[in-house]
């Protein structure tokens, strides 16, 4: 069966990095895999947006309108542009904190992340917030966010493939001495599935630091 995973973020935020992970842990499995990107003055906080297909007989690497069993979205806005490629029953895992762009910035639009998470959930039967801000500052980086959201996505059971395969080709594409800061993420990028289910995780992510 194909599966189709549009990640999307702006320019910095490692989309391109978390895409070809998830590309090599379903090639690892002997899984087809397709692919393909789309990014725009990526270097400025541009958009950037990245199509994964994994399975059998796949013919084009571009995911069809409404044919994404899940979007991964590092930033809010950005899911919402390209929410029209969501499956009806398909899931969101994104982060909430909003990168405004320039052009808001210069006419004085609002842009807030919780209007763009509201929408999300009008429109979409499952929207999973990762609480990235908390995560990162548990992990002390920013960097980390993409893998987070991998560790998310990877417990949803959209993805052809299982949070140990992600981890394993992590760390084949990492410096060793990223290993043990990357594994974090992902742990804590996993534990906010149940997050979004209690509504609280500061006791694991407390729990994790004093263990590392």
């Amino acid at each position: 069966m194909i599966k189709s995973c549009l990640l999307c973020g702006v320019g910095g935020q490692g989309t391109v990095l978390a895409a070809k992970v998830f590309a090599d842990a379903a090639i690892a499995k002997g899984e087809e895999v397709k692919t393909t990107e789309t990014i725009g003055m990526s270097q400025r906080g541009g958009s950037v947006v990245s199509h994964v297909r994994t399975g059998e007989n796949i013919h084009s690497p571009l995911i069809p309108m409404q044919g994404a069993d899940l979007i991964i979205g590092f930033e809010p806005g950005e899911v919402v542009r390209n929410l029209p490629y969501l499956k009806p029953d398909g899931v969101i895992v994104v982060s909430p904190k909003a990168i405004k762009p320039v052009t808001a910035s210069l006419s004085g639009l609002t842009y807030e992340g919780d209007d763009m998470i509201a929408y999300l959930k009008r429109m979409a039967k499952q929207v999973i917030v990762v609480d990235s801000q908390a995560i990162c500052e548990a992990c002390g980086s920013t960097k980390v966010l993409n893998v987070a959201l991998l560790g998310a996505a990877a417990m949803t059971g959209k993805m052809n493939v299982t949070a140990d395969e992600i981890k394993s080709a992590l760390l084949k594409r990492l410096p060793e001495k990223f290993h043990l800061l990357n594994e974090l993420a992902l742990e804590l990028g996993m534990k906010s599935i149940s997050e979004n289910k209690s509504n609280d995780i500061s006791n694991d992510i407390s729990n994790d630091i004093s263990d590392r």
